[in-house]
């Protein structure tokens, strides 16, 4: 089943660590997905509910919003506790990490779409990437950015607003 393969990886990714908070997030989010496919419509209700209670009480107690609706790709790590919301319309590549107080959605609330995310994405501790943007891959988004542009390959986005500037080939040996 897909789900377990999925949160094996979720394992593997978070080295093992079962007291990851942010491990807690992705298996409420994994179950969340997998509800989804469920057949009969009756038993998908009844997963929906279970899926709605451990959504509320993991944001309670960890601080972190992912929804089921938003897109994440493999070895997609939460570092840290709380203050973290993903909107449903955002997506994710693989190799993404994210950090305390980070803010990925819409913009404003009459634009209904949220950025998408590139590949070995790292976001910094307290950045807000915002609106219907496109951040490529090999990205760094610096500590307390305001990402609301998009943002290509192999970049940094720093300060507020955020400045794009190129990055080096010495930093992409790092990802």
């Amino acid at each position: 089943m897909k789900m377990f393969v999925n949160i094996r990886n979720d394992l593997k990714a978070y080295k093992g660590d079962f007291g990851a908070q942010g491990f807690w997030v992705m298996l409420v989010y994994r179950f969340g997905r997998w509800r989804y496919d469920v057949r009969p419509a009756i038993l998908r209700k009844l997963f929906s509910l279970i899926y709605k209670i451990l959504y509320k009480f993991i944001q309670i107690i960890t601080g972190i919003e992912l929804p089921c609706e938003a897109e994440v790709g493999n070895n997609f790590i939460i570092d840290h506790f709380g203050g973290i919301v993903i909107s449903g319309y955002a997506k994710f590549g693989d190799n993404c990490r994210i950090r305390n107080g980070v803010v990925v959605g819409l913009k404003n609330i009459e634009e209904a779409g949220a950025p998408i995310i590139g590949h070995n994405v790292d976001i910094g501790a307290g950045a807000k990437v915002l609106g219907k943007i496109s951040i490529g891959n090999n990205v760094l988004i610096g500590a307390n950015a305001v990402v609301i542009c998009d943002v290509p390959d192999n970049s940094i986005a720093v300060g507020i607003p955020a400045v794009i500037k190129t990055r080096s080939l010495v930093h992409l040996s790092n990802i």
